[in-house]
């Protein structure tokens, strides 16, 4: 893993593992097995950046993002953000950290309460912390919010169901930032949405880190979405990262075999070009993260795999700048 020692950095996570026991047996259960979700993770995100997390479905992105925001108790590792370890604080001790790191959730119907207000919804987090100032304060406080993720202030009265899904993602966007948050993990917060409205909403989330000076962990499948809004971007296989770079580097120079398969499945908005660009297409299925293969985790579905990929894992190794490949074939 690169050095990555930045000034201001708000968030590392070191060596992060989530690992979920499977259970049998009846009166006296045993653990039977282990599902090792996020098996060894590291990172380190600067003040104001946006950090795209990518990856298959299954690969972890989420469970990641859960544990930073302590939702999900880790396993192993660290987690220190603004300077404080965070991994093995209770509720109680997290509850005031909570107003500083906030989650946009990636369904835009199933994450707000279909029975009250958007400006219940909004306001909620303010109530909670004890933050209102009064009703007068509190209602110009939610219509402020509204009118910030570009909402008319009058629709604070109506309820999620009057909305669509690009909308409600925007009440989604404004609760998260009611409590003046420095740190937003936002998970898949686009992948519902119409192809139409992606964008729309890509292009606010960019326009509130400038104007609120915001940081981003932006977790995505699609590394077409997270190449407008990310400044480094760290690709997920099977629980761990494979490689990290910034945004430039990456889409120019592929390094991992893994990450040069998912760039080449972005589609060119060219028949000709897209009919003539060689194919690069990953065979095999994900194996479970129950049990993974030895060695590199990718080897099972590699076409450049070498006989040192099946008995040896590679570590994240950093090269020139902020770049890190977990890769035999740049050892």
């Amino acid at each position: 893993m690169p050095d990555n020692r930045a000034i201001d950095a708000i968030l590392r996570v070191e060596d992060l593992k989530v690992h979920f026991p499977i259970m049998q047996g009846g009166v006296i259960q045993r653990e039977a097995a282990t599902v090792k979700a996020v098996d060894g993770v590291s990172f380190v995100l600067r003040r104001g950046e946006t950090l795209g997390l990518v990856g298959e479905s299954g690969c972890g992105k989420s469970t990641t993002g859960l544990a930073i925001l302590r939702m999900l108790t880790p396993t192993a590792g660290r987690i220190i953000f603004e300077g404080n370890d965070i991994t093995a604080w209770d509720q109680d001790r997290m509850r005031p950290i909570r107003r500083r790191m906030q989650m946009v959730y990636q369904d835009p119907y199933g994450s707000l309460n279909p029975r009250m207000r958007v400006r219940d919804i909004v306001g909620e987090p303010l109530e909670v912390h004890g933050m209102t100032g009064g009703r007068t304060a509190f209602r110009e406080r939610v219509a402020a919010l509204i009118a910030m993720v570009g909402l008319l202030p009058a629709m604070a009265d109506r309820y999620p169901h009057e909305f669509s899904g690009g909308q409600r993602q925007r009440i989604g966007i404004a609760r998260a930032l009611a409590l003046e948050p420095s740190l937003i993990i936002c998970d898949e917060p686009v992948s519902a949405l119409d192809v139409s409205i992606q964008a729309q909403v890509v292009n606010l989330f960019i326009e509130l880190q400038q104007r609120l000076g915001l940081t981003y962990v932006f977790i995505a499948h699609d590394l077409a979405v997270v190449r407008h809004i990310s400044n480094r971007i760290a690709v997920m296989y099977l629980g761990r990262i494979v490689e990290i770079a910034s945004r430039d580097e990456l889409y120019r120079d592929p390094l991992h075999p893994y990450t040069q398969a998912l760039l080449a499945a972005i589609p060119i908005p060219d028949p000709e070009l897209e009919a003539t660009r060689p194919r690069q297409i990953i065979t095999g299925e994900v194996p479970s993260a129950l049990n993974p293969p030895p060695g590199c985790r990718f080897h099972t579905r590699c076409p450049h795999v070498m006989a040192i990929c099946e008995r040896e894992d590679p570590p994240l190794k950093s090269g020139q700048g902020s770049r890190a490949v977990a890769c035999h074939l740049h050892a």
